[in-house]
């Protein structure tokens, strides 16, 4: 029985890992999107950063405002790629590539299971461009192994959980047009009400309320106390203030 239960688990992952390893299999064809990924994350640090950096009203403590702003543009960065996921499955149904998964014996959680996986491997590539342009803005980071392999967990899970809400409104909405209005809905929201870009302190009440409950605030702590050496004062300062 057990092994019965080993061997239908090892099939399970290894058609999982079929479907992640065909998505993944487009990102190689296509590494161009890698560098076009890159432009908006070096946007907002090099322009959004260095002028906001300048505003005498937005305090971090003791932090440069570029060090508190680099792990929230990397759970940005993640986030925009991931919730825009979707989209590529319905130009698949529209193609009959969906149909064709649809149509294997391999059970359809696999299929987003797989979907997910391959999108956390894009959240990686995209952390890495994220973490180049950092470096190369003299961005303070802690690259400690430990804290290297725990972000990248945090990046992939976010990534994979995105993405799959992302599968949910594709499925619902059915349309890319209107697939691409509701995902902008989103995203802004989400994005604008946590603290990827400025502190839980400086939000109106109602504000804040929202962010303590917006999954991408825990993301972008968990981030900075990884990232960034002093993180875990900023941390503190932030979540008290």
């Amino acid at each position: 029985m057990a092994d019965n239960a080993a061997t239908a688990f090892a099939d399970y992952l290894a058609q999982a890992g079929a479907v992640a390893a065909a998505e993944v299999q487009k990102l190689r064809h296509d590494p161009t999107e890698l560098l076009t990924r890159a432009i908006q994350p070096a946007i907002w640090l090099v322009l959004f950063g260095e002028v906001m950096a300048r505003v005498r009203g937005l305090s971090v403590g003791n932090t440069r405002y570029l060090d508190f702003l680099a792990p929230g543009i990397l759970a940005q960065s993640v986030l925009f790629a991931a919730i825009f996921y979707g989209i590529a499955a319905i130009w698949e149904r529209d193609l009959g590539v969906l149909h064709r998964y649809m149509v294997s014996p391999a059970p359809r959680s696999a299929l987003v299971l797989g979907k997910a996986v391959s999108s956390a491997v894009r959240g990686l590539s995209q952390a890495a461009v994220v973490y180049m342009l950092a470096v190369a803005l003299g961005i303070a980071l802690d690259f400690g192994p430990l804290h290297l392999l725990a972000a990248a967990l945090i990046i992939a899970l976010g990534s994979g959980l995105f993405s799959t809400f992302s599968l949910i409104i594709a499925c619902i909405v059915r349309t890319r047009e209107r697939f691409m209005g509701i995902g902008q809905v989103l995203t802004m929201p989400i994005f604008f009400a946590s603290n990827a870009i400025y502190p839980i302190s400086i939000m109106p009440p109602w504000v804040r309320a929202v962010s303590l409950v917006n999954p991408l605030t825990y993301q972008v702590d968990a981030l900075r106390a990884l990232s960034l050496p002093v993180a875990p004062a900023v941390l503190a300062w932030a979540l008290i203030h």
